[in-house]
């Protein structure tokens, strides 16, 4: 199974939802940062990836038609040169506000990892989560930096990808372009919004706790 649609978004510009709606058009299922979390065998492929190993993503990602958010966007341009044929959509918001939201989700996990870096060993997800920061960030997180980062991030996919191969989009558009661009029905349903700040706070919450009670 190919890729059939890639996301260039970064995460925190409606990745979620995006995830949400491929699978309810029929270009599920979709990889996403929740994926990796949920199979945590993922995170060597994904870390090896992102220090620079080569990785057999036919292989890897085999059981996807879609990806989305982090990992994945990090890798664009490797699975866009490698299939040909997929549509690459760009998820992306509002600057201020983005940031105010990754701020005080992706980037509050990272903050709690490195405040505890006293020199042990990471788990494998820690060290993925700290190398895209790196990578994306250069693990600077204040406000000027990162939208510029975002912003050429942005900029590079615009630059890369054929213009009849991109959608740009934003979740508050709603189905109509989405649907336009995939060659697919409108579906009835409404369309769903999912992953506020407070939703990913408490899954993180509760995944932090699920971890304090694992026996030692």
């Amino acid at each position: 199974m190919a890729l059939q649609v890639i996301g260039a978004g970064l995460g925190r510009t409606g990745t979620m939802t995006l995830k949400t709606v491929l699978e309810q058009l029929g270009f599920g299922p979709c990889h996403h940062m929740i994926d990796v979390i949920q199979h945590p065998e993922q995170d060597a492929t994904w870390l090896a990836a992102v220090n620079g190993e080569t990785v057999d993503w036919d292989t890897f990602l085999a059981d996807y038609r879609s990806s989305v958010d982090f990992p994945s966007c990090h890798f664009y341009k490797q699975l866009a040169a490698l299939y040909p044929q997929a549509k690459v959509i760009l998820s992306r918001r509002d600057p201020q506000k983005w940031y105010a939201s990754i701020s005080k989700t992706i980037f509050e996990v990272t903050r709690n990892i490195e405040r505890k870096g006293d020199g042990q060993v990471r788990d494998t997800h820690s060290q993925l989560l700290i190398r895209l920061m790196e990578e994306t960030f250069q693990s600077r997180y204040d406000e000027e930096h990162v939208i510029a980062a975002y912003e050429r991030h942005n900029a590079e996919v615009l630059r890369v990808i054929p213009k009849e191969r991109l959608l740009v989009f934003e979740p508050e558009e709603g189905w109509e372009p989405l649907c336009r661009f995939l060659e697919v029905q409108v579906p009835s349903a409404p369309f769903p919004l999912t992953n506020t700040t407070e939703e990913f706070q408490a899954r993180w919450a509760s995944r932090r706790k699920q971890q304090a009670e694992k026996p030692a």
